[in-house]
């Protein structure tokens, strides 16, 4: 029980270690085992062309105290090798630099006359990437839908409106009227038989008669 403590307690140790080294960067001893000296076997700028610095990195400058000096300047200051309005001064003899941005940095010896003769150094520091953004999640993508024409109610001729209460009861036609007619005519019809009868018997008694 207590080795699986231990062992759970030394990746948390290494976990936080390894995050620590990365947030403090690395650390670069300018001109390597020559230091920072008026003649190095190699250029600083042919030293600081083959490395690559990024943000939150240490430049270290090692060289005897109260013998020269590093500075921070500008560009121009750079080129001119003008110490008057350094940007900082270090004077220690082990002096650090933590590069805390990307862009350009220019150092120059606290001696015009050394500067003059190279001890000069441009480091640039590499831009900062930003992390990748997670995939957008997939959305499939539908056809937008036609829009629908309104549907229109079938027009009602005014011959096949059905009639409402307001229109009043149906009209039924009155069976008066069919009997009334079928009376006259049967009337017209007995009317009709007794005149022919009574024509009948005239001409009969008529021829008997003569």
């Amino acid at each position: 029980m207590r080795s699986e403590r231990f062992s759970g307690s030394l990746f948390v140790l290494l976990i936080l270690g390894f995050l620590l080294g990365l947030s403090q960067g690395y650390k670069f001893y300018v001109g390597g085992r020559d230091g920072w000296v008026t003649s190095p076997a190699e250029k600083y700028s042919h030293w600081a062309e083959r490395n690559r610095f990024q943000v939150n990195d240490t430049i270290f400058f090692k060289y005897k105290k109260g013998s020269d000096s590093v500075l921070i300047v500008s560009k121009d200051d750079y080129h001119s090798c003008s110490t008057k309005n350094p940007i900082k001064s270090m004077t220690d003899g082990d002096s650090t630099f933590i590069l805390d941005r990307s862009g350009p940095f220019f150092f120059i010896s606290g001696s015009a006359d050394n500067c003059n003769k190279g001890k000069k150094l441009i480091i640039v520091v590499m831009a900062v990437r930003p992390k990748p953004l997670p995939p957008a999640p997939y959305s499939p993508v539908t056809p937008a839908s036609s829009p629908q024409p309104a549907s229109s109610s079938p027009a009602v001729s005014p011959d096949a409106r059905i009639p409402s209460d307001s229109d009043g009861p149906a009209r039924v036609p009155s069976t008066n009227n069919k009997s009334g007619s079928a009376g006259f005519t049967a009337g017209s019809l007995t009317v009709g038989l007794v005149l022919g009868a009574s024509i009948g018997v005239s001409f009969m008694l008529g021829g008997l008669l003569s």
